[in-house]
């Protein structure tokens, strides 16, 4: 358990706010709210799209927070340059989802020495600093990796592979392909990354299929990517579901109805509507309670069972 002690002026109006939010009747009345500097990495895909909008729900005024919102368009000196003005700003706590794992440390050490506590969202750190980071919330993505692995291993264990990668660097990208690896490595001929875009991963698939013509299927490291293998199996003449399978991880709606469909095989569900929980743990980092060194938000799977309730329950 991490208990962040907020340095300075500051210290008492946190505490009273934090209190103030437990209380119901207290919410978007009196009290100071909880300043939060959050820098959001891209507005990527729709995954992402529905993070944010999760997020922006549960941080307003009427929940006793006053946040401050950085889109960073996957450039890590963009979300740096972030969270240099959340600690300029005396934010009472920094929460953000990094592009990448490595090159943090000098500004979190500078948040450090601000005593601003930062919270990771989403995607995680590789660092050696000694108290980098307060907590983090986010899937476990190797986890994920590892589930898509086995049902590779299950359904398709003859399968030539091509691994369509996320942003390379990041969380995401290094926890799924290692997750996926560690079960299912041998099967893979191939992998490139198409940067968690519908576009790229139309691009990438298509010239992966060119360059091993026996590749029959794809893991995608997320749905947008997935839908843009579709687009790409079926341009080249090849039935998606039939001639290459197409495994991904995310669960957003569009995804789904081609799971549903045979377009899609299998999907990993990474749950992205997480702002409540959230909001949750911020109350407690300002509050200088303990908090767990990490949270993981749990997913399920969907196979080609998925049923049209399921998919209009999804709120992206």
């Amino acid at each position: 358990m991490r208990r962040w002690v907020r340095r300075g002026a500051r210290v008492l109006v946190v505490v009273l706010a934090a209190g103030a939010a437990l209380v119901p009747a207290a919410c978007g009345g009196g009290g100071e709210p909880i300043r939060v500097g959050f820098s959001q990495l891209s507005a990527e895909g729709s995954w992402r799209a529905a993070n944010t909008a999760s997020i922006r729900a549960a941080l307003t005024p009427a929940t006793g927070f006053e946040l401050t919102f950085s889109d960073d368009e996957q450039k890590q000196e963009g979300q740096i340059a972030a969270l240099r003005r959340f600690v300029a700003d005396d934010v009472d706590v920094i929460a953000f989802s990094p592009v990448v794992e490595d090159g943090w440390e000098e500004v979190l050490r500078e948040a450090r020495t601000a005593g601003v506590p930062v919270v990771l969202v989403d995607r995680g750190i590789a660092t050696d600093l000694p108290d980098a980071y307060a907590t983090h919330l986010g899937a476990d993505f190797r986890s994920e990796g590892e589930r898509a692995g086995r049902w590779v291993r299950e359904h398709a264990p003859g399968a030539r592979v091509f691994e369509l990668q996320g942003t390379l660097g990041s969380g995401a990208q290094v926890g799924r392909q290692r997750g996926f690896r560690a079960v299912a490595g041998e099967q893979v001929a191939g992998a490139a990354t198409g940067g968690f875009t519908r576009a790229g991963g139309r691009d990438v698939t298509a010239a992966a299929l060119e360059a091993w013509p026996d590749v029959d299927l794809v893991f995608a490291h997320n749905d947008d990517m997935a839908l843009g293998a579709v687009e790409a199996v079926r341009a080249a003449g090849r039935r998606p579901g039939v001639d290459v399978r197409v495994v991904s991880v995310d669960g957003t709606r569009e995804a789904l109805r081609a799971l549903a469909g045979g377009d899609i095989a299998h999907v990993v569900e990474c749950d992205p509507l997480f702002g409540e929980q959230l909001a949750r743990l911020l109350r407690r980092v300002a509050a200088g309670a303990e908090v767990p060194s990490r949270t993981i938000v749990p997913g399920g799977e969907f196979d080609r069972s998925v049923t049209a309730a399921q998919i209009d329950a999804r709120a992206y």
